[in-house]
């Protein structure tokens, strides 16, 4: 064995023993089941985001700059493709109905998908006349009824004024009544709101403004507005989701975990530059799974998803 050789053995030993994959999880809770590992199921990608569960516990997420939209099997762990030409969906969300909410941002719509044909119904085509600045995430309440995201980010495949400006005042949150019939917005002073989640009871919804650098958290009204914003904490996100005992997952540098009270209480690392989202997936909703750059991972949990 030659002495180039040795070292680069060496140096490899170092690089994998360093590796994030094997990186510790901050775990002060028991959130994580024993001996469970980050598992990669699948790469590959460009950038995957929007992770949704239906009720068969299969995870439907998006690779925005493909186009596409994957579905991952909880029995198989196998990804297989759902739909193409998916209006460059970012976010997405299953309704009580069966059906796909997405976040169709190639032309600033609000979609919903029929899960067996793929086939697509814009919900969404503009607010005050005007396009929408980009529909991102997601949250649809136990009622009915929807809450998503409107933030900014410039797209290469938007041509002229509309990848440089946006159309409304602002980056806001709106809700779409669950009749269809009323869409208006429910905050208008956040900077670049992004992740959102709500409560299985109805009764709380979270917002991370990325931009601030700030998650809140607001008391839903019976109409649909929102009311008593709080501070949550001090850390803004990429994609939310939340566990049975009220503790909610944030993303960005891997997961951090945060009780109801805003006192984090985990950290799981992703080997990756960004982790885009998260939700909890399989029947019994123990299984997180993770959305980040090209890749998917999964990491078998005690603390149970809800829906």
């Amino acid at each position: 064995m030659n002495k180039n050789f040795k070292n680069l053995l060496v140096l490899s030993s170092i690089l994998l023993f360093a590796s994030p994959l094997s990186a510790q999880i901050e775990d002060k809770r028991g959130l994580v089941a024993k001996g469970a590992e980050l598992t990669k199921v699948k790469d590959g990608f460009s950038f995957t985001e929007g992770p949704a569960i239906n009720r068969l516990g299969d995870v439907y997420f998006t690779d925005q700059p493909n186009d596409k939209i994957y579905v991952w099997n909880s029995n198989s762990n196998q990804v297989t493709l759902f739909k193409e030409s998916a209006g460059r969906s970012n976010g997405l969300y299953f309704q009580l109905d069966g059906k796909l909410i997405a976040a169709a941002d190639l032309n600033n719509e609000l979609w919903e998908i029929d899960p067996k044909s793929g086939k697509e119904t814009v919900l969404v085509p503009s607010f005050r006349g005007k396009k929408l600045n980009g529909p991102n995430d997601i949250w649809v309440r136990p009622k009915g009824g929807l809450y998503f995201t409107d933030p900014l980010y410039p797209r290469p495949y938007w041509e002229g004024i509309r990848g440089k400006e946006m159309e409304q005042d602002g980056q806001h949150v709106y809700y779409l009544s669950a009749d269809r019939s009323e869409l208006f917005r429910v905050t208008e002073d956040l900077k670049q709101p992004n992740g959102i989640i709500g409560t299985p009871d109805g009764k709380f919804l979270y917002v991370a403004d990325i931009g601030d650098k700030k998650t809140w958290k607001y008391e839903i009204m019976e109409d649909g507005y929102l009311t008593n914003k709080t501070l949550f904490c001090e850390m803004g996100s990429d994609g939310m989701t939340i566990d049975d005992r009220g503790n909610v997952y944030l993303t960005g540098k891997g997961v951090t975990v945060f009780d109801k009270n805003g006192e984090q209480i985990a950290h799981i690392p992703v080997p990756e530059n960004w982790t885009a989202n998260v939700t909890f997936g399989a029947l019994d909703r123990k299984t997180l799974f993770i959305t980040a750059m090209g890749s998917v991972y999964t990491l078998k949990m005690k603390a149970r998803g809800v829906w």
